[in-house]
């Protein structure tokens, strides 16, 4: 996971999911959000900061185990991914890190903000 750390970056993480959004899943958008707003939290400790950058730089790399573009399973290795790093730096997921993922949500899938799962 070490070397995805380096691999991540914003741009490449919104040229991956907003695009892609529906195809994705609210599952898997709703996880890559909370890890987003996390990691841009001040907050959030340097060792989750690495956990968080190496779950977001599997999502984005275009080779994954299974290929994002198979169909209902291309995206079930990046949430197996994501889940664990959520796992591991829950603590750091606080109420204003689901808002704002909430929020995106809302205005990609067109749901009131709250009315989300807290996944």
């Amino acid at each position: 996971m070490e070397s995805n750390t380096r691999r991540f970056t914003p741009l490449r993480f919104w040229k991956k999911l907003a695009p892609n959004a529906r195809s994705i899943g609210r599952g898997a958008v709703e996880k890559a959000l909370y890890l987003y707003y996390a990691v841009q939290n001040p907050a959030t400790p340097k060792w989750a900061r690495r956990v968080i950058y190496g779950a977001l730089g599997y999502f984005i790399l275009p080779l994954d185990a299974i290929p994002d573009l198979a169909p209902l399973i291309g995206y079930t290795d990046d949430m197996a991914v994501m889940a664990a790093a959520l796992a591991t730096v829950t603590f750091y997921i606080t109420p204003d890190v689901k808002a704002q993922a909430h929020r995106k949500m809302a205005e990609w899938f067109g749901l009131p903000a709250q009315g989300w799962s807290d996944a």
